[in-house]
């Protein structure tokens, strides 16, 4: 895999270089050691980074494989879902083969934990895990791009100045994706870039096209070259999202000021919380593998989107969002009627439904007024497209990002 040195994950032969020298990176340190102790790290950072270390090397020091790393560490990703959810519950991988790989396209709502949620309930039902696409705009910092790098994750390049660079990471990373699936190795990627902060998910045609790229030479016809990927649309739901307000917040001022400058050390401040925060329940919908592909990237793209928004597991939080919303025209249907024409989480009582209330105008309350309406938005637009897909309409369009 020469040709993909670039953007490929780390190899087994490159497993434990890079663990010692993480096990040896104050930086890689002080990071597990604020997870492990915050109280340590605030008052006792450098005994703290002394014995993370020899924590690190007796656990991890070992492994010179990747599966095997990620089976080792598979306890102690367990025990964090655990901490930030009431449950994970998942559908349908009992339509998948588990000696075949699959191309999964997911909805996209956390940054680190969408991924992980995917390989930890495919790792945990006797599926192998997934290699990850992630953009480079997230290893700006050399200790995360290591230790994802680690975890199977391969580079998807941005912001790139000019057509004939954007064509050249893109046929690279067609042929990656293409040759990891021909090789027998899964893939997890995004359906569009960054996440979906509005609530509204979907599919960006661009990927697919670059999907297309590196089989178009050959001869194969989109729709069979598509086939051949054994796509799988995949729909996260959480019932809760850490970064809610956050999101809503970026939304308001791009809204207002029609632009978005992050932060320094952002992103970062980011997936600590989507890691950490809570969740209240996750439910995964693998959807069926896609075996008779539509014959252009815009019907594909449309196809990937009626599939994950029919099984988009709703919540009481979805439901209470749309009804607090009252802005769509179907606002005043009942928890009860929506049901029946859309999938759901789990069935509430009166006490769930009212909990969920609680909960939302809890949220609300800590907002600036300003922001509420985004936040109100990310939780009821899944409603508004599951109904959509239920009665074949159109689904709602993505705020730009």
């Amino acid at each position: 895999m020469q040709e993909f040195d670039a953007i490929r994950p780390y190899s087994d032969e490159e497993t434990a270089p890079t663990i010692q020298r993480l096990v040896n990176d104050r930086e890689f340190l002080d990071l597990v050691g604020r997870f492990k102790s915050p109280r340590l790290a605030k008052w006792a950072p450098a005994a703290l980074r002394m014995f993370t270390r020899r924590w690190l090397a007796s656990r991890f020091g070992h492994y010179t494989r990747v599966d095997d790393l990620q089976a080792g560490i598979s306890q102690h990703v367990g025990d964090l879902v655990e901490r930030t959810t009431c449950r994970i519950t998942h559908s349908g991988l009992d339509n998948l083969d588990k000696n075949t790989a699959h191309l999964f396209i997911s909805n996209h709502r956390d940054i680190v934990f969408d991924p992980m949620v995917v390989n930890y309930l495919l790792f945990r039902n006797g599926f192998p895990t997934t290699r990850i696409a992630i953009g480079d705009n997230l290893l700006t910092n050399r200790v995360f791009a290591e230790m994802m790098r680690l975890n199977k994750s391969f580079v998807v390049r941005r912001n790139m100045t000019s057509p004939r660079e954007m064509r050249d990471a893109y046929l690279t990373l067609s042929s990656f994706i293409n040759h990891s699936i021909d090789t027998n190795h899964s893939i997890w990627i995004a359906q569009r870039e960054g996440r979906a902060k509005d609530g509204i998910d979907a599919t960006d045609p661009a990927i697919i096209k670059m999907f297309y790229m590196s089989r178009k030479k050959s001869g194969l016809a989109f729709g069979e070259a598509i086939n051949r990927l054994h796509i799988v649309p995949v729909s996260i739901a959480y019932e809760y999202d850490p970064c809610d307000a956050d999101k809503a917040r970026e939304l308001e001022i791009r809204s207002r000021t029609g632009t978005y400058r992050k932060a320094e050390g952002e992103d970062t401040e980011q997936i600590v919380k989507g890691l950490t925060g809570y969740k209240g329940h996750v439910h995964v919908h693998f959807g069926t593998p896609i075996a008779d592909s539509p014959d252009n990237p815009k019907a594909l793209a449309a196809y990937i989107d009626r599939e994950m928004h029919a099984n988009y597991h709703l919540h009481a939080s979805n439901l209470v969002a749309y009804q607090m919303r009252g802005v769509h025209p179907g606002a005043h249907e009942t928890p009860g009627s929506v049901g029946e024409s859309v999938v759901t989480a789990e069935t509430w009582s009166p006490a769930d439904m009212e909990a969920a209330h609680s909960e939302m105008e809890r949220r609300l309350g800590v907002c600036e007024p300003a922001i509420r309406p985004y936040l109100l938005d990310m939780y009821a637009n899944p409603v508004v497209n599951a109904l959509a897909a239920s009665h074949h309409e159109a689904p709602l369009n993505p705020t730009s990002d």
